[in-house]
């Protein structure tokens, strides 16, 4: 017996831990080891929507910002939402991310977090947040950024979305936010052959960033995709 939906992701995070080699100035944050809150809230929201065995669509970020799931351990939800939509509270941290901003006014228009949830599951190829070394500080940093990075980690990714996928999501079709990021999961499906079909949507914090006049359009294009 696997267990519920729920806590098989609980066990995935628990033994979420990156040992390998980084270019220099790039490094990987694990909110689960930075913050015992964060595995707290994460396994509150999971048993939350996720107490079942059920099928779910898989849908596919980049890797956690920081502010997002870099604090609370919840896929695109910063602790606002976390709190007002969720009703899950943290105290150690307050964030607010542009990416859940967006997520989260699609999920309202979907039918709510419940039914959303129980119908899809969001996670990254990389699902630790990276962080790159500037003149300012440490910034959000993506897996594609750098060549020799995405080289340093892509056998993490695939490992990674082979454990997901084995969580009972449907692989006939797996949905892909950003672009750039589907080119990048491209590459890695026809080497480990992971998926049928890849649907590509525009990635939240592009839309809220630069299309955020157009938002409703692309609101209707994410609900379309996952209900046709």
């Amino acid at each position: 017996m696997k267990g519920t939906f729920a806590e098989q992701v609980i066990k995935f995070n628990n033994n979420l831990h990156y040992r390998g080699k980084l270019p220099d100035d790039f490094m990987v944050m694990n909110p689960y080891l930075n913050n015992p809150e964060t595995m707290e809230v994460m396994k509150e929201f999971y048993r939350k929507y996720y107490n079942d065995s059920n099928q779910r669509k898989f849908f596919l970020g980049i890797n956690p910002s920081r502010h997002g799931s870099g604090v609370t351990g919840v896929p695109f939800t910063d602790t606002k939402r976390l709190e007002s939509i969720c009703g899950i509270k943290m105290t150690s941290a307050y964030t607010h991310e542009v990416s859940s901003v967006f997520v989260y006014d699609m999920i309202a228009e979907y039918g709510g977090a419940e039914e959303f949830y129980r119908d899809v599951y969001i996670n990254s190829p990389f699902p630790l947040a990276i962080v790159r070394k500037s003149k300012s500080g440490w910034i959000n940093a993506n897996y594609y950024d750098d060549k020799a990075l995405f080289a340093a980690v892509k056998d993490f990714m695939i490992d990674s979305l082979k454990k997901h996928l084995s969580l009972n999501l449907d692989s006939s079709e797996i949905f892909v936010m950003g672009k750039k990021n589907a080119d990048f999961i491209s590459k890695i499906n026809n080497e480990a052959n992971l998926f049928e079909k890849m649907t590509v949507l525009e990635h939240p914090r592009y839309i809220q960033q630069y299309k955020s006049k157009e938002k409703q359009l692309y609101i209707d294009k994410y609900i379309l995709a996952l209900k046709k």
